[in-house]
């Protein structure tokens, strides 16, 4: 009998390694027991780095559902609530053709400050709000002369979704073994003053040129596909349609790791776009 949790199965020898480093040394934190698991289990990320964050979330449900005790956390944590400043007020109304728009410039999300208004922007004014995005992510703020116009994030691609899995027609195994080289774009805004007609397929286009190469500096590897949700009747992915995103069909409305059966989130669309044209042959090797 094994156990699903944050795309992994663990084992009844799994669950057991994991109450003995609990109990070898109460005074272990939650996040020393998080490396320590990664450890023992070779639990790695494709760059070579434990998935300690993996781990602690998986630690946790396990927690909850009575299959291991941690020790209590140690500090407060700390409050979630995003307070809104005058840095995510609107800016200078734009109302231009695409052609007259100074060039777009994609800037990567590095520094406290980037991300404070790339959270700020996002909890404000997308649809869905601020959450943080899963796994490896790489997060933009788009500027034309200088003015911030486009927000853009991206993150860990649903564990299963089965038009997806169709497309690429790979096996468990398969799935498990090259996920993380699926990236799914969480988010994406553009800023309600700003009124520039095909702006938002063209931003993806060049998002999709970029994405590789940015990924492959930041965690040492080139993903292949990416994915994204469009909830409907709300969007109909015109933008995504016009960028040559493929629509592969609708989710069954249970998230990321769902139960079977169960619905808990709203029906979505499915598109994707290949970013190597040999993207199956990765995936399925």
């Amino acid at each position: 009998m094994s156990h699903r949790y944050c795309g992994r199965d663990f084992h009844v020898e799994d669950i057991a390694l994991i109450r003995r480093l609990i109990a070898e040394d109460p005074a272990r934190t939650r996040a020393e027991l998080s490396r320590l698991t990664c450890r023992a289990l070779h639990w790695h990320k494709p760059d070579g780095g434990l998935k300690d964050m993996s781990a602690r979330v998986a630690m946790l449900r396990m927690h909850d559902d009575g299959l291991i005790t941690l020790p209590p956390p140690r500090g407060k944590r700390p409050d979630p609530t995003l307070s809104i400043s005058a840095l995510s007020d609107p800016g200078e109304p734009l109302d231009m053709p695409v052609g007259a728009l100074a060039p777009p410039l994609f800037q990567r999300v590095r520094t406290p400050a980037d991300s404070r208004l790339w959270n700020e922007y996002i909890q404000r004014y997308h649809y869905l709000g601020y959450t943080p995005l899963p796994g490896a992510q790489l997060r933009y703020i788009v500027y034309a002369a200088e003015q911030p116009i486009a927000l853009l994030g991206f993150g860990a691609a649903a564990w299963m979704c089965a038009p997806r899995d169709r497309y690429i027609g790979w096996s468990h195994e398969q799935r498990r073994q090259h996920l993380h080289l699926v990236v799914n774009n969480a988010r994406f805004l553009i800023l309600p003053w700003i009124q520039v007609h095909n702006l938002a397929s063209m931003l993806l286009a060049k998002a999709a040129k970029l994405l590789p190469r940015h990924w492959q500096d930041v965690y040492a590897y080139r993903p292949v596909l990416l994915e994204t949700f469009v909830e409907r009747p709300r969007f109909r992915g015109t933008c995504y349609h016009a960028a040559n995103w493929l629509r592969l069909g609708q989710t069954k409305g249970r998230g990321k790791l769902g139960p079977a059966g169960k619905r808990s989130v709203p029906i979505k669309d499915l598109w994707v776009y290949p970013m190597d044209q040999r993207f199956r042959e990765t995936l399925t090797r």
